[in-house]
C-alpha cells in the first residue's frame, strides 16, 4: 500500500460525483496507484471508469472501498456491489466505515441501529477476506475503545484504520495502540484544511523548505509512519502531493506541539453525537 493515496470524495451530487472521473483519470496520470473510496461516496464507478481509461494494469493499482454504516447488516451484497461499480473482482482494502450501525427514523433522522452489532459485522467482514473479495481488512473511525471492543472476538485484526488526523488532531495514544498491534494508521483530512495550513508554524516551514503547506503536512505524515488520503482534483497539486520533502526531526517535534485534539470535519455537535452517534460511544 503506498503511502499517499488520492482521496476520492467528489462531492454530494450525481453532478458533483461526474466530475470526479476526470481528476481520478489526472490522478493516475500524475503518478497515484493507491485510490480510496467508499460505498456511500458515490464513486466507485466514475473510480471504475477512469481506471479502465487509463489503460494500467489492476495488479498496479490500490484500491480502497468502505462499508456504510446503513449497510452493515447487508455486507456480502455490499461489497459485491462495490466490486461491480469498480470493475473489478477484488478490493485491496476493504473498511468498516463506521463502528457503529445506523438507520433512518420516520422523520428521517439518523439515529442508531441497536439490530446490528460491530463484533458481528467485523465477522461479515472476515469473510469478504476469506472469500478473496478483498487482499485485506481494516476499519476506519475507531477509537482505541472501539478496537479493543472489536478485537475482543475478531479472529483478524485490522490491518488499517482510517481516522481523520492531522496536526490540530494527531492522536499519540490511538497511534501507540495501533503501532503495538501492528494496525497501520492511515489519515483522512490529512491536511485539516485551510485551518490547519494557515498554522504560522506550518508556514514557517513551507517557507524553510520552499515547499507548499500542503507537502510540509503530508510529510510530517509519513514521518510518523501513516498514510495519508489527500483529496485533490488539480493537477499541480496532485504531483506536489506525490513530492515531499525529507524535514529534520526538530521540525516534525514543531508540528507535534500544534496537536489540540481538535477535529475539523467530524466534529461532535453539542448535544454530544457524531452523525447519529453518541461521541462517549464512539470513544471520542
Amino acid at each position: 500500500m503506498p503511502a499517499i493515496g488520492l482521496g476520492c470524495f467528489s462531492g454530494l451530487t450525481k453532478e458533483e460525483r461526474e466530475t470526479g472521473q476526470t481528476w481520478f483519470l489526472t490522478g493516475i496520470r500524475s503518478g497515484y496507484r493507491y485510490f480510496d473510496t467508499a460505498y456511500n461516496y458515490g464513486t466507485e464507478v466514475f473510480l471504475g471508469n477512469a481506471i479502465k481509461e487509463s489503460g494500467i494494469p489492476r495488479k498496479e493499482l490500490f484500491i480502497t472501498t468502505k462499508l456504510p454504516r446503513t449497510h452493515m447488516g447487508r455486507v456480502q451484497e455490499c461489497i459485491d456491489e462495490s466490486l461491480k461499480n469498480l470493475g473489478t473482482d477484488y478490493v485491496d482494502l476493504y473498511l468498516l466505515h463506521w463502528p457503529f450501525a445506523v438507520k433512518f427514523s420516520e422523520t428521517g433522522q439518523m439515529i442508531a441501529d441497536d439490530s446490528v452489532t460491530l463484533n458481528a459485522t467485523w465477522a461479515e467482514i472476515e469473510k469478504v477476506l476469506a472469500n478473496g473479495k478483498a487482499r485485506a481488512i481494516g476499519v476506519s473511525n475507531l477509537s482505541v475503545k472501539t478496537l479493543d471492543q472489536l478485537i475482543k472476538t475478531a479472529n483478524v485484526v485490522p490491518a488499517v484504520n482510517q481516522v481523520e488526523l492531522h496536526p490540530y488532531l494527531a492522536q499519540p495514544d490511538l497511534k501507540a495502540y495501533c503501532d503495538s498491534r501492528g494496525i497501520l494508521l492511515t489519515a483522512y483530512t490529512p491536511t485539516g484544511y485551510a485551518y490547519v495550513l494557515s498554522s504560522p508554524t506550518i508556514k514557517e516551514l513551507a517557507d524553510k523548505y520552499q515547499a507548499t503547506p500542503t507537502q510540509i503536512v503530508l510529510a510530517w505524515h509519513i514521518s510518523r509512519g501513516v498514510a495519508a488520503v489527500p483529496r485533490s482534483a488539480n493537477p499541480e497539486h496532485q504531483k506536489q502531493n506525490l513530492n515531499l520533502p525529507t524535514r529534520e526531526s526538530e521540525d516534525v517535534q514543531k508540528i507535534n506541539a500544534l496537536d489540540r485534539y481538535e477535529r475539523v470535519l467530524n466534529k461532535v455537535d453539542d448535544k454530544g453525537f457524531v452523525w447519529g452517534m453518541k461521541a462517549e460511544e464512539l470513544g471520542w
